[in-house]
This record gives C-alpha cells, structure tokens and sequence, in this order.
C-alpha cells in the first residue's frame, strides 16, 4: 500500500495524507481543519475507488475559495493516480 501526502493550499488543513492499494483508497488523514468534517470525508470514502473520489469532489468549492478540503483531496489523490499510471512495472 502507497502513501502520500499533500500540501494543501487556500483551506484550513495544512496537509492531507491517504494511501491507495488496489485502486481504492484508505487511510485518509487531515492535519488541521474542521475534525468533524474531516473526519466524516475520511469514513465515507474508506476503500471508495481513487478515480471515484476525483470525479465526486474535484470542484467542490468551500464559501468562494474556489476550493475545499474534498477538492484539495480529489487534487492530492488524482496527482497519485497520475504517477501510479506512469511508474514502469518492475
């Protein structure tokens, strides 16, 4: 299982960390921010489909910022898938 994590920009966390084994994704941290809302993100999208999670939360804009803590993780998680699809199999 990959680990990652993300720098965020323009939302309270400072961070996002998660990992993807076998297309899904688990183990979603925020470090910083609203923990209720976060902390609801990370439960609803244990073991959802990575590309799932992109194409559910990429936009997602949080009062005008033109971004949110959802859509700084579909950012994070669609950078990963990215450089999994270009890692040459051993």
């Amino acid at each position: 299982m990959q680990t990652y994590t993300v720098e965020t920009s323009g939302i309270c966390p400072k961070g996002i960390s998660f990992a993807i084994d076998d297309g899904k994704i688990y183990d979603i941290k925020f470090f910083g921010g609203c923990p209720g809302n976060t902390a609801a993100i990370a439960k609803l999208l244990q073991g959802t489909d990575a590309k799932r999670v992109v194409e559910m939360l990429k936009g997602n804009d949080c009062g005008g910022k033109g971004t949110s803590c959802a859509d700084q993780l579909a950012r994070g998680v669609e950078q990963a898938l990215s450089q999994i699809s270009t890692t040459p199999l051993a």
